[in-house]
């Protein structure tokens, strides 16, 4: 059966590379990730808009929503290189989207973010670099999900065999590049959420965390 999934922050689908028997819409504001994003997955919907807008608008309207809202105000490595001197609010937007989704939507769901420097304010499960929360239990799994290192990008070249994304030809600087990918979740963590997402579950949310 195919599930109609809405892929919110969907940048250049990471998360979504792995997904069979789906019908996605991606909604990405950003137009050169937008791009590469509708080039490595053509049968897809891709909206260029706002993530969190078009969740209010569009929530009831799908089966599975992922939502992986900025991260960087909730980081530890911004904290620790620029928090002293330039700090700024954590963008509320993460938590606003959970408890939207908490309670108001009936379909599977999960938001995907980063470990933040501060103890977050709604617990979640933890699984390599990421914090996820949703409402369907997600079992630990040893899939690389570190960042692409420096020393691995050799010649600015795109190291494809981590990601499968072929990112040349948008205009981008090495720099960039390494932006975009860093910023996907990798498609074999993707594949795994979504998994757990749509098998049959013994174990729910509320097994792990208190409600």
């Amino acid at each position: 059966m195919t599930t109609k999934v809405l892929n919110l922050y969907a940048g250049i689908g990471g998360n979504r590379k792995r997904w069979s028997d789906v019908d996605v819409t991606a909604v990405e504001v950003d137009k050169t990730r937008a791009q590469i994003y509708r080039d490595h997955f053509p049968t897809d919907t891709v909206v260029e808009a706002d993530a969190h807008e078009y969740l209010l608008d569009h929530y009831d309207e799908y089966d599975f929503i992922w939502a992986s809202p900025p991260c960087p105000t909730h980081s530890k490595m911004r904290k620790a290189f620029h928090g002293s001197d330039n700090p700024v609010y954590p963008d509320m937007t993460l938590y606003q989207e959970i408890l939207f989704l908490k309670h108001h939507f009936d379909g599977d769901w999960v938001v995907e973010n980063v470990n933040p420097y501060y103890e977050p304010l709604i617990d979640a499960q933890n699984v390599g670099r990421h914090l996820f929360w949703s409402n369907f239990y997600i079992s630990d799994t040893d899939v690389e999900t570190d960042n692409i290192r420096r020393q691995d990008w050799g010649d600015n070249q795109d190291p494809e065999g981590k990601y499968g994304f072929d990112v040349t030809g948008y205009g981008l600087s090495p720099s960039e590049k390494r932006k975009v990918l860093n910023n996907c979740v990798r498609p074999e963590l993707g594949e795994h959420v979504f998994n757990a997402a749509t098998s049959d579950r013994q174990t729910t949310a509320e097994d792990w965390v208190g409600t």
